[in-house]
């Protein structure tokens, strides 16, 4: 039977966590282990220090107090700790997942953290327009539709050990949607503002901001493709695609044996 675990970082109550589930629900077990509050750009974070909480909202669907990564453990953990999920999907996510931003992301952390226990995992983002967000409708079916076509094709089973399938879905119509390519994570420029303020006892606080300024448009990259009005499939790996550097190994080993002496 196919099981599948829904994660996010948007919280449990997002829409498209919710329109996920929804398109999902027929092919097999769904269950959504989600955190009780948005948890945006929290990366691969761990609670550690404190207990965590887990509430029952309905049937198959938990809100748990911790981060995205936590969300996965427990589902993994507690929720199927007697017979492992078929895969975890964590998103939809509210904003694009493309370049730099992957490690930023709670999403793609909650769908890592499923490969660290050999589950395969899938990552998906609808790009939404963040500069104007009331510009258009924010398309979650067809990010949903695009996701239950590749559970439906088994597309998890070739996913690689330790690797995350990430999957940037344009924000268009499914019938407008120029096709699928499998890209290398690009490149997102940021103008990375600082804000300074004041508040009202007179103390000096900050806020980190800053606009997007575009991407790097570099061909067969993930924000060149989701530009396109493609969808974007990359493979996130924890192990080094790059080719190993013998010369930096033997400098820095060189300086090593001569500090020693």
């Amino acid at each position: 039977m196919l099981r599948i675990l829904l994660c996010n970082d948007d919280g449990v109550y997002a829409p498209g966590l919710k329109t996920l589930k929804k398109h999902l629900v027929d092919l097999g077990e769904v269950v959504v282990v989600a955190p009780l509050t948005e948890r945006s750009t929290t990366g691969h974070t761990l609670t550690l220090d404190h207990p965590l909480r887990l509430v029952e909202i309905e049937k198959n669907v938990y809100g748990c107090s911790g981060f995205p990564a936590d969300c996965t453990l427990m589902g993994l953990g507690h929720i199927f700790k007697d017979k492992k999920p078929t895969v975890v999907i964590s998103g939809i996510n509210k904003g694009a997942n493309l370049g730099q931003d992957i490690f930023y992301s709670g999403t793609v952390a909650a769908a890592r953290e499923a490969t660290f226990h050999g589950v395969k995992a899938i990552a998906v983002s609808l790009v939404v327009d963040f500069s104007n967000l009331n510009a258009r409708e924010h398309y979650y079916d067809s990010a949903a539709k695009v996701i239950r076509l590749a559970v439906q094709e088994k597309l998890y089973e070739r996913i690689p050990e330790f690797t995350v399938l990430n999957i940037n879905v344009p924000n268009l119509p499914f019938q407008e949607l120029q096709g699928v390519r499998f890209a290398v994570p690009g490149f997102r420029n940021y103008s990375e503002d600082i804000e300074e303020r004041t508040d009202f006892r007179k103390r000096q606080y900050f806020w980190i901001g800053g606009v997007y300024r575009g991407h790097n448009e570099t061909p067969n990259t993930d924000t060149t493709v989701v530009d396109q009005g493609a969808v974007s499939l990359s493979f996130l790996s924890i192990n080094s695609n790059e080719k190993s550097d013998d010369k930096i190994s033997q400098l820095l080993g060189d300086r090593i044996l001569r500090e020693k002496k």
